[in-house]
């Protein structure tokens, strides 16, 4: 369960590395050192502290660690006076939407406390913190681990219980090496860094829900997210756990009929399923889910949205398999129907299509119960299909 979120502060609430690194620049440049910007973000996740000391060691300069790093505070704090903070497009309405669902909020910031306290005060985000760490409160900078050990005994919850957002590989690697798990934002301005360590990446803000932290949380920890419940069926993310129940369905010779290059080694399939458990429901947030039959708590197929590439354009397909024992009974309806319903409301897609060979005549029918239309006749290799197209209303979008 999903009890806090660590926040970084430079870079993640406000966009203030480049700040940082032409301050750092200007003062180096001062002493006559020869470097650039690169150079300077190239410490970004780490102290500026830490970066004093390397770069009097590394350039031989006659100058205190000290000295260097309060020129460089001084350097940064009149750039901020010209230019102030600039927080990160939606954070900041992120932080209110996870205050008000309970979730416990934390920066641990490379940052002065001075400083860190100063920014959420002036950004009028103050209230929606329970603590605020700097690395100058413990013994070790990112990419240790220290500054988030920290944070989380001060906030009360294990690393399972936490999410780490970071926008440096050196955040990401201590975030890591506390056993957090991190969600990397791609912000342009600090830097190449390398996010490997990040188990999803982000590029905005904006329009997130806090049910996208949790879902992140639980499916870093192994755990399937169930996308809904309905009068008979249980509709989830698949777990490996699920793949020998995949297996038996594949094996099915009347559900091979209608898989395209299924291999002949169902052992290579089911591999391929693996891979798509851990890599496709975090990437995208959706894919091809389980269907579970409430009765006998067995997976009886799978249900689901995809990314496709029909005759050239790229499309979110809806996609169903059921076990043949469970033909004629209505399940594809109820299970499609809340695939599409899940689609529409939790992920904001409102143009959904299906490409159905034009011999398989229950999901012809199905797609038109689902009141799906049909757009247009596709051909791919010499077989013939019907590309049937659901487009739900702005307004159903919002509602």
């Amino acid at each position: 369960m999903l009890k806090a979120i660590i926040f970084d502060m430079d870079g993640v609430i406000i966009d203030s590395e480049p700040q940082h690194a032409r301050a750092a620049l200007q003062v180096l440049t001062d002493y006559g050192v020869s470097t650039d910007l690169e150079y300077c973000y190239s410490f970004i996740g780490s102290s500026t502290a830490e970066m004093a000391k390397t770069c009097v060691r590394q350039f031989h300069m006659s100058v205190s660690p000290e000295q260097l790093l309060a020129e460089i505070n001084q350097a940064k704090a009149k750039l901020v006076r010209k230019e102030g903070y600039t927080p990160l497009p939606g954070v900041k309405e992120l932080i209110q939407q996870l205050y008000k669902e309970g979730i416990a909020l934390a920066i641990a910031s490379s940052s002065s406390l001075a400083e860190i306290q100063h920014v959420v005060k002036t950004l009028g985000i103050q209230k929606y913190f329970d603590k605020l760490v700097s690395t100058a409160q413990v013994a070790r900078p990112k990419p240790a681990p220290d500054i988030f050990h920290l944070t989380l005994a001060k906030l009360g919850v294990s690393p399972r219980e936490a999410l780490v957002i970071e926008d440096s590989q050196l955040g990401t690697e201590a975030a890591a090496a506390a056993g957090l798990t991190t969600v990397g934002y791609l912000n342009v301005n600090s830097g190449n860094q390398a996010l490997e360590k990040a188990f999803v990446l982000l590029t905005s803000f904006q329009d997130l829900k806090p049910v996208f932290f949790e879902n992140v949380l639980k499916r870093s920890h192994g755990e399937p997210i169930t996308i809904a419940n309905t009068r008979r069926l249980i509709i989830r993310e698949l777990s490996e756990e699920d793949i020998p129940q995949i297996y038996q369905i594949y094996s099915d010779p009347q559900i091979r009929q209608y898989i395209d290059n299924i291999d002949d080694y169902l052992e290579a399939e089911m591999e391929k399923q693996r891979a798509y458990i851990r890599n496709v429901y975090s990437f995208y947030g959706y894919g091809l889910w389980g269907v579970f039959s409430k009765t006998s708590r067995q997976l009886i197929g799978r249900c689901g949205i995809e990314n496709q590439v029909i005759d050239g354009r790229e499309e979110i397909a809806l996609s169903y398999l059921l076990d043949s024992q469970h033909w004629g009974y209505g399940y594809a309806i109820e299970c499609c129907s809340a695939a599409l319903l899940y689609a529409n409301q939790e992920l904001d897609i409102h143009r959904i299509v299906a490409l159905i060979d034009q011999t398989n005549v229950r999901s012809l029918h199905t797609a038109q119960n689902l009141g799906m239309k049909p757009e247009k006749e596709v051909i791919d290799q010499g077989k013939k299909y019907t590309l049937y197209v659901k487009i739900f209303p702005e307004q159903d979008m919002k509602s």
